[in-house]
């Protein structure tokens, strides 16, 4: 039987139906060519977002921020776990250099882990002066008795030298109008600048909270480590809710996971490999790059960063710095970064690294993707 002999309504539901199946078949070649535009668009626009950050870095950010995070962090597990620091061994010609670069200008130490010591570890360089005093001391150690190859940077802010300010990242946290803040140093930002660090993990990742000028960019956690910021530019390190707590005179807090150090002893959550204590990115127990600061009796702020570290080591270094009070950072040598600025007479800045980190030192000099700190000369 042809078409001619079919009836009027019969024919035109079997013409409906084939223009039906014609249109989901045209619908079923073309979604996966526009999700793959779309994709393909969203990747672009991170590859072309301004600030420093390598490919790779944000290939990974790309994916964390698209529901791939626990695809990555495997990946980033696997990679630590077929990639493992040496163990033993003597420093290489260039952390020798470091030592030897910045040997000690005075009697000040800071204690070291391996025994014996090698000439010039633990000895205190001062690097930033303001008024005649020590603004920024920097020192060198071996993290722990296994790595014996690697040096781990420590540098020692003056509580009575220096102010701290927290700068946001254009995407994290974003809201920079909103947090009245800038994501790049320019311009009087400069002036008096002494150094700058890295923050903590993305903030989603942190099992914190993220509070500046008033705004709650992520409610604030009882319980965990917080770095906090006082209008007089004073800084803290402690635990929310118990040992710091939200004032008038507060202008920022940035929380991470658990303390590193309380109370002048290592945490007992430094053994335990938990998402409670150390989220989900990385294993506390895997020897990466990794960074911390802390706080010493006297007020002073201690930043500690290097590779070949573990949750429990990069402790270890925090407290044989002087820490009382300690936390971890970010992770990863493409998102650590310390460097301090030298006077300089022809106005342009010429940051110098703390250690051989991936990211260029002018970093916060140009936007950054992640919030930071800058220190600053009283």
């Amino acid at each position: 039987m042809d078409e001619s002999e079919l009836p009027a309504n019969r024919l035109h539901r079997l013409r409906e139906r084939i223009t039906q199946q014609s249109k989901l078949k045209l619908a079923l070649k073309t979604i996966p060519s526009l999700f793959l535009i779309v994709v393909l668009w969203s990747i672009s626009v991170a590859l072309l977002a301004p600030g420093t950050d390598p490919v790779t870095a944000r290939l990974a950010e790309w994916g964390r921020n698209h529901y791939l995070g626990s695809l990555i962090t495997t990946a980033e597990n696997l990679q630590y776990s077929l990639h493992k620091p040496k163990v033993g061994g003597s420093l290489d010609p260039s952390s020798k250099n470091l030592i030897n670069s910045y040997a000690a200008n005075s009697a000040t130490k800071i204690s070291t882990i391996v025994t014996p010591a090698l000439p010039g570890e633990g000895d205190l360089k001062t690097v930033i002066s303001n008024h005649g005093q020590p603004a920024i001391q920097v020192a060198y150690i071996r993290p722990d008795m296994k790595h014996t190859s690697y040096l781990a940077g420590v540098a020692i802010m003056n509580a009575s030298q220096i102010s701290f300010v927290q700068h946001p990242g254009f995407s994290e946290p974003g809201q920079l109008e909103q947090l009245k803040a800038s994501d790049s140093l320019a311009g009087g930002e400069l002036v008096n600048l002494a150094a700058t660090f890295n923050s903590a993990f993305k903030i989603k990742d942190s099992q914190g909270g993220y509070y500046q000028n008033g705004v709650t960019v992520k409610p604030l956690v009882a319980g965990k480590a917080s770095f906090v910021i006082y209008k007089d530019g004073r800084a803290d390190i402690g635990i929310w809710g118990s040992e710091l707590a939200m004032t008038p005179d507060v202008v920022s807090v940035r929380q991470n996971l658990s303390p590193l150090i309380d109370q002048g002893q290592l945490s007992e959550s430094l053994v335990k490999n938990v998402f409670v204590n150390w989220g989900f990115t990385v294993k506390n127990s895997y020897y990466v790059w990794r960074s911390g600061v802390g706080v010493t009796a006297n007020g002073d702020i201690v930043y500690a960063a290097g590779n070949a570290l573990s949750v429990q080591s990069l402790a270890g270094v925090l407290k044989a710095a002087g820490a009382v009070r300690a936390m971890e950072l970010d992770i990863n040598q493409q998102w650590i970064s310390y460097m301090w600025y030298p006077p300089t007479t022809t106005g342009k800045e010429s940051p110098i690294k703390l250690v051989a980190f991936t990211r260029p030192a002018n970093r916060y000099l140009e936007a950054s993707s992640r919030d930071f700190f800058a220190a600053y000369l009283k």
